[in-house]
């Protein structure tokens, strides 16, 4: 027992040191520092529509594997005692601890003498060959556990991802991400950060065995923040159903929504007809409430099912989409290819493109009353009503205003007057006003509700760009 802690202790004070190719896979947060005095890391159906994660980033079962995949050894706690790899030349197990941070390029694979499957890796700092003895089980069934290779991180995703990923702008879709604490470890910290944030891609690098690319992120703020994420799952070592509950966060889709990325849609647009989809960005839409038709801004991340496709003389189609959580009906005017586009792909039409204003599956998540379910149908605000609520009421505000923590949403209405929503400090409507002079509305004073202009609500023009 004393020798096996004191091999233990040497593992872990070993620093390994990557040659060139292979550090430039290992990239840190910003946060990281240079000792390593920071704690121990925690363990941590619809309608198919491709889009650029799908479209790039293809799952690969080992018999799918071809020579000259490359994979970088990154064992963890139990890899670092049990070893993985075979020296073919002299028949020895290699310690992990000295492939740490090492690439491994796929050879191929075949039978040894004994008749088990192995397959073949040659290191590419040292240009030894090693192979990976499958005991017990055959190739094929090997293909199919999803299993995989131990230690090894898939690096096709990673490179794939540097080339289709960086710059671009995502939403965060969970609320847990992480900071490196040391640049000497793979120490971390896991810090809170809002859903549905902005942030830019900055670097990607190599992750875990199990989550291989590790995505960098900055945020409007210059709060920099990763996530490792297992994209094609390619020997990841974990079946589809274990990515649940935390797990859940290290699918590309459980952390990130791609904010810039137009989805490549079938020019059939009827197949579209039921699916869920939710709104990308503010985007400008026609409704029906209180008797009066009005243009809404309605919010990123809205959910909607398209209802309804109506194509008309110019190519262009009209959607009839009905919002998940109060069931109110809107109206947008489409295209779904650009060569439909009878003005050309310019700054301008390209809003009106689904695969610009769309993204296949719900948004945010948003509760609503019964009684405000109502105001919201008829384009009402009601006292007491949610920051939430009054988005789905009458759209996105023009001006944001915000005074030791009470805040003041600004309409701009198409005659000129002004509609101002006051909110406590709970988040619910407080007050509202119809104009800067404070004049009431003329709804029916039991129910305090206001009505939006008949007309439409701004001076654009449903194509021109809304930020």
């Amino acid at each position: 027992m004393k020798k096996l802690i004191s091999i233990v202790f040497t593992i872990f004070a070993c620093l390994h040191v990557a040659a060139q190719d292979a550090s430039s896979y290992i990239i840190k947060t910003r946060h990281a520092q240079q000792t390593s005095a920071a704690k121990s890391a925690k363990k941590t159906q619809g309608k198919e529509i491709r889009d650029l994660i799908s479209d790039n980033f293809k799952f690969y079962s080992p018999c799918e594997w071809k020579e000259g995949m490359r994979f970088m050894v990154i064992p963890e706690e139990y890899d670092l005692i049990v070893n993985t790899f075979t020296d073919t030349e002299t028949g020895k197990e290699e310690s992990n601890i000295n492939l740490r941070n090492k690439i491994m390029i796929y050879q191929g694979h075949d039978e040894g003498l004994d008749g088990h499957p192995r397959l073949h890796f040659l290191c590419k700092e040292n240009h030894r060959k090693y192979y990976y003895p499958l005991n017990g089980i055959s190739f094929q069934d090997f293909c199919y556990d999803k299993a995989g290779v131990p230690t090894l991180a898939y690096l096709g995703d990673v490179d794939i991802a540097r080339t289709k990923l960086m710059g671009h702008k995502f939403f965060t879709k969970t609320t847990t991400y992480c900071i490196d604490t040391s640049y000497s470890s793979d120490d971390y910290e896991e810090v809170k950060v809002p859903k549905d944030e902005i942030v830019t891609v900055k670097a990607i690098a190599v992750g875990t065995r199990n989550f291989p690319v590790k995505i960098i992120v900055e945020d409007t703020k210059g709060n920099e923040f990763y996530q490792n994420v297992a994209i094609s799952k390619t020997n990841c070592g974990l079946r589809d159903d274990e990515f649940v509950k935390d797990n859940a966060r290290h699918l590309f889709s459980g952390s990130f929504e791609i904010q810039d990325d137009v989805i490549e849609v079938s020019k059939d647009y009827m197949a579209y007809q039921g699916a869920v989809v939710h709104t990308k960005d503010v985007t400008l839409m026609l409704t029906h409430g209180a008797g009066k038709d009005r243009n809404v801004r309605v919010p990123r991340q809205t959910t909607f099912t398209i209802d309804h496709l109506i194509p008309s003389g110019d190519n262009h189609v009209t959607l009839t989409l009905t919002e998940k959580e109060s069931r109110r009906v809107y109206y947008k005017r489409v295209f779904f290819s650009h060569s439909d586009d009878v003005t050309g792909d310019t700054a301008d039409s390209i809003e009106d493109y689904f695969g610009y204003i769309f993204a296949i599956g719900e948004g945010k998540a948003r509760e609503t009353t019964q009684a405000a379910r109502a105001a919201i149908r008829q384009g009402y605000v009601i006292l007491g009503m949610t920051q939430d609520e009054v988005q789905l009421a009458i759209g996105e505000p023009d001006r944001v205003s915000n005074e030791s923590g009470y805040v003041t949403w600004t309409y701009v209405r198409s005659t000129g007057k002004l509609l101002v929503v006051n909110f406590d400090l709970a988040g619910k409507v407080s007050k509202y006003v119809v104009d800067p002079n404070g004049k009431q509305p003329k709804a029916a004073a039991p129910q305090r509700q206001v009505k939006r202009s008949s007309q439409a609500a701004w001076n654009t023009s449903a194509s021109t760009p809304i930020k």
